[in-house]
Order: C-alpha cells, then sequence, then structure tokens
C-alpha cells in the first residue's frame, strides 16, 4: 500500500503520521521509521504493512504503559488488565509490560513490599495485606518476602488495642469482642490478637471473669 504523506507530529516529539492510499493513518515512532525505511511515496507491501501496524501498535502500547506508570505503581498483572481495558490487544499489553520490566519500571517484587508496607503503616495486619496482594495480581512468590520485612505485629497491634480501649478503663466482654472483631477485620490473627489483649490487661491491671481472652 503506496505512502500517500508521511509527517512529523505536531504534538508528540518523534512521532510520525503516515496517510496511506486507502486514507487509513498510522502513528509511527522514530523506530519504525528507521526498521521499516519508511518515505512518502514508498509502496508498502501487504506483508510488510502488517508487521508495520503490528510495531506500531506495540509501540502505542509502550507509551500507553509509560503514562500508567507515571501515574502510580502497578502489579504486572494490573498494568496489563488497563491496557487491554483502553484497547491494546493482549499480545501488545504483555509485550509492552515485558519492556517495562526491562526500564525497570514494573516490579512485582518490589510492589509487594511497598504494598505491605503501605497497609502496615495504616494499622493493617498480615491477612489483610495477603488479601490486597491477591487483588492486585501480585505474584504469591513475593508474598513471603513482603511480609517477612515487616517484623512481628506486637508493636502495632498493642497501639490498637490501647488506641480502642482507651476510652473504656474497665472493658468487659462485649467491649473485648468489639476490640477483637475489629483487629480481626484489619486482618490479625486471632492467636495475635489475644495475646495483644492480655499484654494490655497486664500493663493497666485490668481484671475481668471470661477467659476467653
Amino acid at each position: 500500500m503506496r505512502i500517500e504523506s508521511l509527517t512529523p507530529s505536531q504534538k508528540v516529539q518523534g512521532r510520525w503520521i503516515a496517510v496511506f492510499a486507502d486514507g487509513s493513518k498510522l502513528k509511527l515512532t522514530d523506530r519504525e521509521m528507521v526498521d521499516f525505511a519508511l518515505y512518502a511515496g514508498l509502496d508498502v507491501p501487504e506483508a510488510a504493512m502488517e508487521q508495520l501496524r503490528d510495531a506500531a501498535g506495540e509501540s502505542a502500547a509502550r507509551r500507553r504503559a509509560a503514562n500508567i506508570l507515571s501515574a502510580r505503581p502497578l502489579s504486572r498483572r494490573e498494568l496489563e488488565k488497563r491496557l487491554t481495558e483502553k484497547g491494546e490487544t493482549p499480545a501488545h499489553a504483555a509485550a509492552a509490560a515485558d519492556y517495562m520490566e526491562h526500564l525497570g519500571y514494573l516490579n512485582d517484587e518490589a510492589y509487594a513490599k511497598m504494598l505491605a508496607e503501605h497497609y502496615a503503616a495504616k494499622g493493617y495486619g498480615p491477612r489483610k495485606v495477603r488479601d490486597e496482594l491477591y487483588r492486585r495480581g501480585v505474584p504469591r512468590e513475593f508474598w513471603d518476602g513482603a511480609l517477612e520485612g515487616l517484623g512481628e505485629p506486637d508493636d502495632a497491634l498493642d497501639v490498637l488495642v490501647a488506641a480502642k480501649l482507651r476510652s473504656t478503663p474497665h472493658p468487659d466482654r462485649a467491649a473485648l469482642k468489639k476490640v477483637s472483631d475489629a483487629l480481626a477485620r484489619r486482618g490479625y490473627g486471632w492467636s495475635d490478637i489475644s495475646a495483644a489483649i492480655r499484654r494490655y490487661q497486664r500493663e493497666h491491671e485490668v481484671e475481668w471473669e471470661d477467659e476467653e481472652f
């Protein structure tokens, strides 16, 4: 197919607009210009046209991936999902993700650690962190490393228990159940919650009859 015109984009540096004999257009980068030796008036064979369209699509997916990741970090799965939702083919989305990983802009292991630290800082426990890692598509191979970096939950739990019981100096069973349920919703395990409540009891010399705690 003949290239009728080939002009540089007025909006994006390094981008070219190719208009073909059938009226179709392609947004190209310097990479495609060089790889396919393009110029106005060139008659591009059909097989080469398919390759050119595919190369242009891959470049477009790379640009879109870079724009997405410049706004906020994502897991590879999240990035590919976002790209396909915006119209990129699964193959181009995967290739763009490969390229972002190669450049170091996409790293599931680092992302897992960042998420774990973020939710731990907000007072959430290991189960909540795992839920978020799963929801965001982080591979399981990175979960343990992310959680190990958080250390033991005792300090965080002690702060949370004290904060929740601050207005109840002599908590009864109902108050304690309310606290334990709230901490469980935050992703902490029952054994850790029970131990934290016991530490609160000893530190504040609080007694209650219910032995479940």
